[in-house]
Order: C-alpha cells, then structure tokens, then sequence
C-alpha cells in the first residue's frame, strides 16, 4: 500500500469518527427533542428520532424495530414487564440515556459494555443480583441509580467508570465490610446506601 493510500484510509477514520462523534447531542440539546411516546409514529419518522419513551406500555420483550432508528439517543423503557434485555442493545452505540426502571430484570447482558456513550442508567426497581464485568467498559457513565434490586457485590472492573459520580443503592442490603468496599472501589464516586444491615454473607 502506498504512502498516500495509508494517509488516505487514516483520515478518512478521522473523519468517520469525527461524524460519528457530531451525531451526539449535549444534554440540554437532547433534553429539548421531541420524545415520541409511539414505535410506529417513530418509525415513520426514523431519521428525526432522538427521544423514545416506551414506558408504562406492559412490553415483555424490547422490540427490536428500535435498532431502526439511527439517531436513538434518549430511551425509556421504565415501568413494563421486561424480564430480560437482548444482546442487541448493545448495538445501540448512540445512547446516552437509557431507563430501564420498574421492571423484573435479574441480569444485564454482556453487550451493555458496549454503550460507551450512556451517561445515565436507571435500573431502579429491578431484581438484578449480579452486574455483569463489562460495565467497566461504559467510560462515560455518570449515574447508575440501582436502589431497590438484589445486588450481591460490585463488579471490580467498575473501578474503570472514572466519570461516574452518583451510584445509587439504597433498598439494596449491604453489610459495613461490603459498603467500605464498594466507596474503596469508588473513592470519587458519591455513593448513596441504606443504613448497613451489619450482616454477613
């Protein structure tokens, strides 16, 4: 490969993720999108989809017609009947917000690691006992809010999320030893607990 060519396919990766980058909206800017609250209306209108709220619809799967919409960035899918989340969400590498609140999660898939522009995660009201590791990989996550679930520990790998400043946990059991642990894990991170069941495992 030529000199010029090898300059030609590096920049023309720049650009790509230059786009990609662009196609990101701050939050007060995403805040001011319409949120349409209907699939099909969104669908007709896939390329202006920025917002999309799903809540209180009793869906027990995500429909995978989400993945149509190109510009998601804002997604709520609280108050249903999700048991699960499929892998594909993890393709979904626009998001940057994503509710999945008052459910009936008990797990995350791995692919969740995959959505490095999520900065706010509501799993609030789930019954979620493990995280899975690759969630040290969501580099720009700012606030976890997990009160009220059946968490078991934190994954170390979350030692990662260095922009993470709020990671809630009240409802969620924890011993002295398992709290010290956690804010060790995250000493810049403003972790909120339940008065400690001074328990052991």
């Amino acid at each position: 490969m030529s000199i010029k060519k090898i300059i030609f396919v590096f920049l023309f990766g720049l650009f790509v993720q230059n786009v990609n980058a662009q196609n990101l909206l701050d939050s007060l800017t995403l805040s001011q999108q319409k949120v349409y609250k209907d699939l099909t209306i969104a669908l007709n209108n896939s390329d202006s989809v920025f917002s999309l709220d799903l809540s209180k619809k009793k869906l027990k799967f995500i429909p995978e017609e989400i993945k149509k919409l190109p510009n998601l960035q804002w997604l709520k899918l609280s108050k249903n009947n999700l048991k699960d989340i499929p892998s594909w969400i993890g393709d979904l590498v626009n998001l940057q917000y994503l509710d999945l609140s008052n459910n009936d999660l008990v797990e995350l898939p791995t692919s969740i690691g995959k959505l490095e522009n999520v900065y706010y995660l509501g799993l609030n009201q789930n019954l979620i006992e493990n995280l899975p590791h690759e969630m040290g990989q969501m580099k720009n996550l700012q606030v976890l809010e997990m009160w009220d679930n059946e968490l078991q520990a934190i994954p170390e790998e979350m030692k990662n999320l260095h922009n993470l400043q709020v990671l809630e946990l009240r409802g969620i059991l924890f011993s002295n030893d398992e709290q010290t642990q956690i804010e060790t894990l995250l000493p810049d991170t403003k972790v909120l607990f339940s008065p400690s069941c001074n328990c052991s495992n």
